[in-house]
């Protein structure tokens, strides 16, 4: 039976099994039963072929159901009824059903769900993330205890008089599912002690997030095949070294899903860079592995960058835990971390230094404007680069051999009549036919050293440049309940001190989408740089090779 469904995210189609779908356009799903999270369906342009499931939101008839069908639903142990869901168009956030890395394969040992991480008493010690159980502190330099201030009940609306701020209509909205509004509002509880912090402190241009005190790197190596139970399950390991330890750990897909998820679900004005794109088909084919890899390592080089993303622990466990009964105490702990979407905002120390909203609201429209106008050029850019691949492999390297076999097909016509050929005009003629043959194999081959990288960055900017727009909305939102609290106090329906308690969480929210900013602005000056400079020099040093076998050809005609 086949069932009607709306595109909530686009996505582009990179194999011939798989279609492209638009943001809001309807499509067609023949077989509700996903294929490990992929579906076969029909676009509106009329083409068949396979799309992920949780890109669409299927529309069910009364007879059906009573509600819409959100095919989105977070991952193993998110839980369904988590109002704290960030929104992102490359979430995997369906991973229970991922035919890529079988996420909750029965037979998997990673995630033994007889496991249970024991929880001592509330009275126990508190670990990293907030998390009461029997091990040694953290030696995180962001994990600390903060206790609750004499203050903190500044921070929840502790009376309220007449009516309440609106809530947001539209519950599906980023603005509601990230908890946002809830924090804005004052209607998430203060806890007894927060142990981690996130600090943003003023710098020459505005708010930033502190730096990681312990910076490090990451490398991702050594892609391996492997199996287990004698071969019926096969999957790709690689080997992740953070330099911080120099010890390697493991990881599969689904590992860095799995903490792509956590992220997600945690750091809710945060861009969290995307995963690579998953694959229905051709997953061990040597290409697919190759651009995986690379793009993982961008992915790292962005996590490792990033000041808040560097220094969580759930981040922290994925790069060093090697023990598998260690790994998943560890998974159950970050699984249970309280300090998640609206609670992350508790976390979150702001400076005291003074912001007229009015300028902060102006700020964010001038960044999204430029977000807006970047994400359109690196849009233009990734086509034109694609294209530019796709002559290289085709037809620069047809132009060049036609133009060889042109050549190889005059020295041979010298050769009909023997008493006036020329041996060593014949040869050197042959010679530039095969030269410009082997220039058109050196175009085809030249893609994998500079417009592979360009197109890899390009994709990593894609995605968090998609995060924005509901990042943005964050702020937009909280701005709105700020301007009506103050018409709801000059009104005398609320207390002054309730205004100015959702004025100052929204200055809490304005600081964290400024120093996000911030450090967007100042990653994409380092990784533009050196996606231009690397790009030019593969150009020159390509071009360098080509003059030299031309030079080399042109030698053979001295003399004759």
């Amino acid at each position: 039976m086949s069932l009607k469904g709306v595109a909530i995210y686009t996505f582009l189609s990179e194999n011939k099994e798989e279609i492209s779908i638009k943001e809001n356009e309807e499509v067609v799903i023949f077989e509700e039963n996903s294929m490990d999270g992929w579906v076969l369906g029909e676009n509106s342009r009329g083409e068949r072929g396979l799309f992920p499931k949780s890109y669409v939101e299927i529309i069910r008839t009364r007879s059906d159901s009573n509600v819409t069908d959100c095919s989105i639903s977070p991952a193993g142990s998110l839980g369904n009824d988590s109002p704290y869901l960030p929104s992102t168009p490359n979430t995997s956030l369906n991973s229970g059903k991922i035919y890529d890395e079988d996420y909750y394969d029965d037979w998997d040992d990673w995630d033994d769900r007889s496991t249970v991480v024991d929880d001592a008493d509330h009275t126990s010690s508190t670990g990293a993330n907030g998390h009461i159980f029997q091990v040694p502190p953290s030696s995180n330099p962001n994990v600390h205890y903060r206790s609750k201030s004499a203050s903190g009940q500044d921070n929840m609306a502790s009376s309220r008089k007449g009516s309440m701020v609106g809530r947001n209509l539209n519950r599906f909205s980023s603005f509601v599912r990230s908890g946002v509004e809830a924090f804005v509002l004052g209607d998430v509880p203060m806890m007894a002690k927060i142990a981690e912090s996130y600090t943003i402190e003023m710098g020459p241009l505005g708010p930033q997030w502190k730096a990681n005190p312990r910076p490090f790197i990451c490398s991702i190596e050594d892609p391996t095949k492997q199996t287990k139970f004698k071969g019926i399950k096969t999957y790709i390991s690689y080997r992740v070294t953070p330099s911080h330890t120099g010890r390697p750990v493991y990881r599969r897909y689904k590992h860095f899903d799995w903490l792509y998820n956590r992220l997600l679900h945690k750091f809710t004005v945060i861009s969290v860079p995307h995963l690579p794109e998953k694959q229905a088909t051709g997953r061990f084919e040597e290409d697919f592995i190759e651009k995986r890899k690379r793009r993982l390592i961008l992915w790292m080089n962005h996590m490792t960058s990033h000041p808040v993303l560097s220094q969580y622990e759930g981040f922290e466990h994925f790069l060093m835990c090697a023990d598998d009964k260690q790994w998943k105490l560890g998974k159950r702990r970050a699984e249970k971390d309280e300090m998640v979407g609206a609670h992350f905002m508790l976390t979150v120390q702001i400076p005291n230094e003074h912001q007229d909203l009015q300028d902060v609201e102006e700020r964010v429209d001038n960044f999204k404007s430029f977000a807006k106008k970047m994400d359109d050029s690196v849009m233009q850019l990734t086509h034109v680069a694609s294209e530019l691949v796709r002559k290289h492999l085709g037809g620069f390297r047809k132009e060049f051999q036609r133009l060889g076999n042109a050549f190889q097909s005059i020295s041979q016509a010298f050769t009909l009549d023997p008493p006036y050929k020329s041996d060593a005009l014949n040869s050197a003629i042959s010679h530039t036919g095969r030269t410009y043959e082997n220039i058109g194999e050196m175009f085809a081959e030249q893609p994998k050293y500079d417009l592979f990288q360009m197109l890899d960055k390009l994709s990593l900017y894609q995605g968090l440049l998609a995060n924005f727009p509901d990042i943005i909305h964050l702020q937009k939102g909280a701005f709105a309940k700020v301007k009506e609290s103050q018409r709801m106090s000059d009104e005398g329906k609320m207390d002054q001190d309730e205004a100015d308690g959702i004025r100052k969480r929204c200055r809490t929210v304005g600081f964290a989408l400024q120093a996000e900013m911030s450090h967007f602005h100042q990653q994409r000056e380092v990784d533009f740089k050196d996606m231009m400079q690397a790009y030019l020099r593969e150009q020159i040093a390509f071009y360098q090779r080509v003059v030299q076998q031309l030079e080399r050809t042109l030698r053979m005609y001295d003399g004759l």
